[in-house]
């Protein structure tokens, strides 16, 4: 398991360090950032099939879709709900909002939480009931002393609760589904791609090309790291360990000059509780397991 923490650990530091290498990309438009992160990651998403011996899975889904072609639909939305967020999360820091992104990635466990709970019937302990509770009364909070909440942070919170439901919800939670949609993404990207004026780009900055491949580089690594690690570790613990990414974009947030408005100090705090109530369960939970083993 020890393997499979590693590779946890190192694919949130990845995702992380995504934030701050988008600041190096600049004057590319976050739209721009975007189709060329789609186009740099994907061999590493179809070089996932075969790391990962999922080529035979990706057949059957294709069957499947073949079979059951409203499917496509439901892949067409899921496409469109994490091609916005992959969006987001590369536009944010050039614009400003990288603080109210991170924010959203530190509430999006809790959502999970609540979605599993309403949505899905799941049990949930007594921990994830206190932070949901800690979660809604830092939300209340901002929402009566800043009058509302970023739309960056709300488009996080409800986007990836939503898409990772549907993808639950359908049966198809798994790389094979991703692959599609990442092959989906590509009209978009391409005219994304196209639009790009690279001369103009080249010019401002020499170093273009370096930086888009390391954001290429990095970008796959982090997935099939993430990908190999949601194989080997409990998904209690990578839960856990998957705080680090947001607690990485926040600090990349603070590096770039943004400061955090003194209308989210409350909604911080009583997050942190949230957070630690979550920790804490995981622990708990990762205990038990071990003793039944």
């Amino acid at each position: 398991m020890l393997k499979g923490i590693l590779f946890s650990i190192t694919a949130s530091l990845l995702f992380g360090g995504l934030y701050y290498l988008s600041t190096h990309l600049v004057p590319l438009s976050g739209e721009g950032i975007y189709g060329f992160r789609i186009w740099v990651s994907l061999p590493f998403v179809l070089a996932s099939l075969w790391l990962f011996k999922q080529v035979g899975e990706f057949q059957q889904f294709l069957h499947r879709l073949s079979q059951q072609p409203w499917l496509i639909l439901v892949l067409i939305f899921t496409t469109l709900v994490t091609g916005s967020q992959m969006w987001l999360f590369l536009w944010a820091p050039n614009h400003g909002a990288a603080i109210d992104v991170s924010i959203g990635y530190l509430l999006m466990p809790i959502a999970m939480v609540a979605v599993g709970r309403f949505a899905f019937k799941e049990r949930i302990s007594p921990l994830k009931i206190a932070s949901l509770i800690f979660a809604s009364i830092g939300v209340l909070f901002t929402l009566i002393t800043a009058g509302g909440i970023s739309w960056a942070t709300l488009m996080v919170l409800l986007g990836y609760p939503l898409y990772f439901s549907v993808r639950k919800a359908f049966h198809i939670s798994h790389l094979p589904s991703f692959v599609c949609e990442m092959l989906l993404m590509l009209p978009v990207a391409s005219y994304f791609v196209w639009q790009t004026d690279l001369s103009v780009i080249e010019r401002a900055n020499p170093h273009f090309y370096f930086w888009l491949a390391l954001l290429g580089l990095v970008s796959g690594t982090a997935l099939i790291a993430y990908i190999r690690a949601s194989s080997l570790v409990p998904m209690n613990v990578l839960g856990l360990i998957s705080y680090i990414e947001p607690v990485a974009m926040l600090s990349v947030s603070f590096l770039i000059g943004e400061e955090l408005d003194e209308n989210s100090y409350w909604l911080m705090i009583f997050l942190v509780l949230a957070i630690v109530c979550l920790m804490l369960d995981g622990i708990h939970s990762f205990r038990q397991q071990r003793r039944k083993e």
